[in-house]
């Protein structure tokens, strides 16, 4: 290990000393010292010759800005409902509910001998059905009885079974919403029959015909709005009898 530190000592060994950095040399030869130190070197007094045409002459931008072409207008909410706000249709309309329609409607029910309109009645309207299924088990309600659920289902399948058999005679076809419509308008005289039963009871003679009656009454009606709709002249009688048998259905509710 001695070895080895004095080999260590005797590998670096210089003349050079850092007091050296304070003296002047002249690295230029020029005669004059140069007093500046290394780590004091001054760039900022470095010139170059730069020949003229290499330097620029700033001139003002004179070119435009890219603007893009506009390719899309935009629409207002005035452009685009009209000129004016007071050209757009009622809320009701939008929604799907006329109350004319629905008054044209119900007067066709209610007058059996009165002829169809096939335009207003081939429309989807659910709001006079829903009002009229809901007024109907409003009045077994007055009896006792709770009858809601069966009211609406049975008006389902009524309405999913002629809706198949309107599809296979007519050949024009017809949607199910038009058939709900239909039957469900055609079910105000029911509510008539209902309204009676909670007056006197309807298990007696007239009560009999009453009721049957009003199955005629309901069936007559409907089949008749639906050979003005799909143009099905000499079927009323055929679409006539289902019919019948879903209100005597709805009959047999309002009896029993």
């Amino acid at each position: 290990m001695s070895g080895f530190d004095n080999f260590n000592t005797d590998f670096y060994q210089t003349s050079y000393s850092i007091d050296d950095q304070a003296h002047s040399y002249d690295y230029s030869g020029s005669g004059e010292p140069y007093n500046k130190q290394y780590s004091g070197y001054d760039y900022s007094q470095q010139s170059g010759f730069v020949p003229p045409e290499m330097i620029q002459q700033q001139q003002p931008y004179t070119g435009q800005i890219y603007q893009p072409t506009q390719t899309y207008t935009p629409t207002t909410a005035q452009s685009f409902y009209g000129s004016n706000f007071e050209d757009e249709p009622p809320l009701l309309e939008e929604l799907g509910i006329n109350f004319d329609h629905i008054w044209q409607k119900t007067l066709t029910v209610l007058h059996p001998l009165k002829v169809a309109d096939g335009s207003i009645m081939n429309e989807t309207d659910l709001a006079g059905p829903m009002v009229f299924c809901l007024a109907f088990g409003a009045t077994l309600l007055l009896v006792g009885k709770i009858q809601f659920g069966y009211v609406y289902g049975i008006s389902a399948i009524g309405c999913l079974g002629m809706f198949c058999l309107l599809n296979l005679m007519s050949m024009t076809g017809v949607s199910f919403g038009c058939v709900a419509s239909v039957l469900g308008y055609c079910l105000l005289p029911m509510i008539l029959l209902s309204s009676f039963a909670v007056i006197f009871s309807l298990q007696g003679m007239m009560g009999i015909i009453l009721t049957a009656g009003i199955i005629g009454w309901c069936s007559f009606s409907a089949s008749k709005i639906f050979i003005s709709a799909l143009a099905m002249e000499g079927q009323q009688l055929l679409v006539a009898y289902p019919c019948a048998l879903l209100y005597g259905v709805f009959a047999l509710i309002s009896v029993f």
